[in-house]
């Protein structure tokens, strides 16, 4: 029951921190209403959903109302942002809900991928997906290639973060101290990527 409820806490978490992000990005690209409230929504529900399609399941974002109330509240924010400061995008409100937001649905795909029985390597990689999903699709929204496919220490924490949940489980552990563990583990290895600069190098740079 109580991990039910840190995945649903940790979707609601999600949902308004990435629909925050999203947005605030579309607001920089200058898109209209309309296109921040698309773009800010799809980065919310873009990786939960494909989640849900990956275990066979009705998305949640399709199941009730509550889950689009919190994307529009995330939407919401950013414009409130945009309206007291000139790059909302990269101020640290949105940076801190990036990170948090990482962190949430990396532990909301580990859970729901924990309970479908898939394979470690499926937990995982949905929890990746769930993580990283709506970003990429946002990306292409706004026409540039997806940054989690780039340099940036991004995806890499999901992963981490999801392998530290099935580890945890492994090792005896309950399913609410994995997911505690993989939102920590997620959470303080991207607020480290950002503070030190880590990066990935390029197939390029590691061959030349």
């Amino acid at each position: 029951m109580l991990s039910n409820q840190l995945f649903y806490i940790a979707n609601a978490v999600g949902l308004v921190a990435f629909a925050l992000v999203g947005a605030s990005k579309a607001i920089r690209e200058g898109f209209d209403p309309f296109g921040v409230t698309v773009v800010g929504l799809v980065t919310a529900f873009g990786g939960g959903t494909t989640r849900d399609v990956l275990v066979n399941r009705i998305p949640l974002s399709l199941q009730t109302l509550s889950n689009i109330g919190f994307g529009v509240v995330g939407v919401t924010t950013a414009v409130v942002l945009s309206i007291l400061f000139d790059e909302p995008d990269r101020h640290p409100i949105s940076l801190a809900a990036d990170g948090v937001g990482l962190a949430a649905f990396t532990t909301a795909g580990a859970i729901v991928a924990s309970g479908a029985g898939v394979s470690p390597f499926g937990v995982v990689a949905v929890a990746t997906i769930n993580a990283v999903g709506g970003g990429a699709m946002a990306d292409i929204l706004l026409d540039r290639s997806p940054f989690v496919l780039m340099r940036d220490f991004y995806a890499s924490c999901a992963i981490i973060g999801g392998s530290a949940y099935w580890c945890l489980l492994a090792l005896g552990g309950d399913a609410n101290v994995a997911a505690s563990g993989c939102a920590a583990v997620t959470l303080v290895t991207r607020v480290a990527a950002v503070r030190f600069g880590w990066r990935l190098p390029t197939v390029r740079t590691s061959l030349g």
